[in-house]
């Protein structure tokens, strides 16, 4: 998220640049993906305006996210939010990932653009092995691996307009916006 919003502040400077708030102590992100409730439960003390920026992923977890959200919600000065795609891998554009690994992934919104585009990155490098024939691990350990460059390389190849093609409803610009007017409530 601080990629992209350093992005698109350039271009929109009423969204914050979440990297330079971050720098600058005006907020602090915390991934914490897995089991969420426990750190819910522990921020809620401090009475300060939280954000929560879940991925969709998959059912049952989807639905399991929708009441954590709906939980959140209910609390003053705190938003969640569900992503509509899959994960924020979901909203890279193609070519900004083509520009990273040199192949041109092929996924929908609900899709795990990790696994597609390890596999694809996997099956280009290796013409006498594939992908299917890989044990899990080495697959799950892939996977990590690309997700990780996604999130970083590849973010770093999105424009504004390759972020509109796959983001056209604004979904990331709202979230922007709540976390803009959250930090001015703090």
């Amino acid at each position: 998220m601080t990629r992209i919003s350093t992005l698109l502040h350039a271009e929109q400077p009423a969204l914050p640049d979440l990297a330079a708030m971050e720098g600058n102590g005006e907020l602090i992100f915390l991934p914490i993906g897995g089991h969420p409730r426990a750190w819910i439960r522990r921020l809620a003390p401090l009475r300060l305006p939280e954000f929560y920026l879940f991925d969709r992923e998959s059912p049952p977890e989807t639905e399991q996210r929708e009441t954590l959200v709906a939980q959140i919600n209910r609390r003053p000065h705190c938003r969640a939010v569900l992503t509509r795609k899959r994960s924020l891998e979901n909203y890279l554009h193609p070519r900004a990932i083509e520009a990273v690994a040199d192949i041109m992934p092929k996924f929908g919104d609900h899709d795990c653009v990790a696994s597609e585009v390890a596999q694809r990155v996997f099956d280009s490098r290796h013409d006498d092995y594939c992908w299917e024939r890989l044990d899990r691990h080495p697959q799950i350990k892939l996977r990590n691996r690309a997700k990780h460059w996604l999130n970083t390389s590849a973010v770093e190849q999105m424009t504004v307009p390759l972020l509109q093609e796959r983001d056209p409803d604004g979904e990331i610009i709202s979230w922007l916006e709540t976390i803009g007017h959250l930090a001015e409530t703090a």
